[in-house]
C-alpha cells in the first residue's frame, strides 16, 4: 500500500534535515534472526522490514552503499523522491551505529533505539507490499524527563493526582477472568478515554472473527469516506488501498491509528462495537451510544465548532445517530483546516464528547480480551497487544509480556497496561487523566508512568 511517511535525517554533527516522503505496505512474518552492526548483537525480528532493518546497519558500515545495492533493497516511490546518490549523502553522516533495541515490530515496519557516535536515535523503517523499503526515519530519540518511581500506595496516589486535576485509578489481579482489586482511587467513575476506546474495537473485532464473519487476511479497502486524521500512516494513503484485517489491527493497537481503527469498526458495525462494550462488562454502555469513529469526533471537535458539537448533544441516542449520518459523516476532511501550530490546542467538549469507561471497565475489558486470545484462532490478539509496550519496560526477569493500549487529546491522557508475571498472574493498571481547562503536559504523562511502574511492582510484592 502507500503509506505516505516522513523521513527527517536529524544529524546535528552535519547540520542536515532531510524530509524524505514514502511509501509502505503488507508483508508476511517468518522467524527471528540475529543482527549484529559493529561491536553490538541484539535480535531483530524476522519480518521483511526487520530483514531490511538488518541489511541497513550492515550497509552503514561500508559506505557509499552501491547504487544498484540501493535500488534492490528500497522501493521505486521512494527512489523517484530521493535517488540513490542523495540517499548516500545523508547516510554518509552516520558513521557508527549500534542497534540496542527493538521498540516497535509488526509485519510492515520496525522502530529501533540505536546509538550513532555515542548519540541516541530512533530509526523507523517501513516496507511495501515487496518487501522493499519505501519509509525510513533517523532522528534524535527525544529527551525525556527524569522517571520517578515511588515506592509506597501513598506515593503512587500522590503522583497520580499531581498530574490532573481529576484521576482516576485501578490496580487489579486478573484471576479467572474477572478483576480482584488490589488498590484503588475512584475506579468506577467513566472518565474520557482517547485512543484506548479501541482496545472496544479489538473485542469486537475478535468476536467477528471467532463467529467466522471475519478472517485476519480479509482486505479491507480505504475508501475517502473512511479517510480519518493523523495519529497513523493510513490516513495519507490514497483511497482504494487495501490492507489485511490482521494490519489494520496492528495499526490501531501499535500506532494508535485512526484510519485503521474506523476501517475496522465499520467492517464488524458500530452496533458490534457497542454490544462488546456491554458483553465485555461496561457498567454504562449508553455512555458510548452512538459509538463514535474517529472521524465523527474530529468533525464535531473541528468542524464550526463549537455550533455543530451543540447541536449534536442536544439531540438523544436516535436523533445523534441520524444526526452522524446525515451530517457529520458528509463532512469533508478538508473542511477542518486542522494545521499545526494552529488548530485544536485547547479541551473541547472532553466530558460529553468522547469514549468513556472507568478503570473498572478497562480492566474487565482486558480479562475479556485475554479470555479470546486464548480461543482458537484468536491468537493474535495478544500478539497484537504486545507490539507496543508503552515505555513501560518492565523486568523481563520478573515479567514475561505487557499489554497496552493508551489515549490522548487535549486535556485528556490515559495509560492502560495488562501485564504477566512469569509464574503467569496477570495485573491491570489503568489510570485516566482529564483537565477540562488545560492540555495535559508531557512531564505529567511521564509522572503517571512512573506511579504506574511502581503499582506493578508493588502489586506483585
Amino acid at each position: 500500500m502507500n503509506r505516505a511517511r516522513t523521513m527527517a535525517a536529524a544529524l546535528a554533527a552535519a547540520g542536515i534535515v532531510t524530509a524524505i516522503a514514502a511509501c509502505s505496505g503488507a508483508a508476511g512474518t517468518p522467524a527471528s534472526t540475529s543482527a549484529t552492526t559493529g561491536a553490538a548483537a541484539a535480535t531483530l525480528p524476522g519480518t521483511p522490514p526487520g530483514a531490511q532493518a538488518r541489511w541497513l546497519l550492515g550497509a552503514i558500515g561500508h559506505q557509499p552503499v552501491p547504487a544498484a545495492a540501493i535500488t534492490a533493497h528500497f522501493d521505486q516511490v521512494f527512489l523517484g523522491k530521493i535517488p540513490a546518490a542523495q540517499l548516500n549523502g545523508v547516510l554518509a553522516h552516520v558513521t557508527s551505529l549500534r542497534l540496542d533495541t527493538v521498540l516497535t515490530s509488526t509485519s510492515e515496519f520496525v522502530t529501533l533505539a540505536v546509538t550513532d557516535n555515542g548519540q541516541p536515535q530512533l530509526v523507523s523503517l517501513s516496507v511495501d507490499a515487496h518487501g522493499l523499503i519505501n519509509g525510513l526515519e533517523l532522528a534524535p530519540e527525544p529527551s525525556q524527563p527524569a522517571l520517578t518511581v515511588p515506592t509506597t500506595w501513598a506515593g503512587v496516589d500522590k503522583q497520580v493526582q499531581q498530574a490532573a486535576p481529576q484521576t482516576r485509578l485501578l490496580v487489579a489481579r486478573v484471576t479467572g477472568g474477572g478483576c480482584h482489586t488490589v488498590h484503588a482511587v475512584d475506579a468506577t467513575t467513566p472518565a474520557p478515554l482517547g485512543s484506548a476506546f479501541k482496545l472496544y474495537v479489538l473485542d469486537a473485532l475478535a468476536r467477528a472473527i471467532a463467529n467466522g464473519t471475519v478472517s485476519w487476511n480479509q482486505r479491507l479497502t480505504l475508501t475517502s469516506q473512511l479517510e480519518s486524521l493523523p495519529s497513523g500512516n493510513l490516513a495519507t494513503e490514497p483511497a482504494g488501498t487495501q490492507v489485511t484485517v490482521m494490519q489494520a489491527a496492528e495499526d490501531m493497537i501499535s500506532s494508535s491509528d485512526n484510519t485503521a481503527a474506523d476501517l475496522l469498526l465499520t467492517l464488524v458495525g458500530r452496533t458490534a462495537v457497542e454490544s462488546a462494550a456491554a458483553s465485555s462488562g461496561m457498567a454504562d454502555p449508553a455512555l458510548d451510544t452512538p459509538f463514535l469513529t474517529t472521524r465523527e469526533l474530529f468533525v464535531l471537535k473541528l468542524d464550526d465548532w463549537p455550533s455543530l458539537a451543540s447541536r449534536y448533544l442536544a439531540l438523544g441516542p436516535a436523533g445523534r445517530q441520524a444526526m452522524l449520518t446525515s451530517t457529520v459523516d458528509r463532512v469533508p476532511l478538508s473542511a477542518l483546516h486542522l494545521t499545526p501550530p494552529a488548530g485544536w490546542t485547547q479541551p473541547r467538549d472532553i466530558g460529553t464528547i468522547e469514549w468513556f469507561a472507568s478503570p473498572a471497565d478497562i480492566c474487565r475489558l482486558y480479562a475479556s480480551l485475554a479470555s479470546l486470545s486464548r480461543q482458537p484462532g484468536l491468537a493474535p490478539v495478544a500478539s497484537i497487544l504486545e507490539i507496543n509496550n508503552g515505555s513501560l519496560n518492565l523486568d523481563p526477569r520478573q515479567w514475561s509480556t505487557t499489554w497496552f493500549k493508551g489515549g490522548s487529546e487535549p486535556g485528556v491522557v490515559t495509560l492502560n497496561y495488562l501485564a504477566t508475571t512469569r509464574t503467569g498472574q496477570s495485573y491491570v493498571v489503568s489510570v485516566l487523566a482529564a483537565n477540562p481547562s488545560a492540555p495535559i503536559p508531557q512531564t505529567s504523562t511521564v509522572q503517571l508512568l512512573g506511579a504506574i511502574k511502581a503499582a506493578f511492582t508493588l502489586a506483585r510484592a
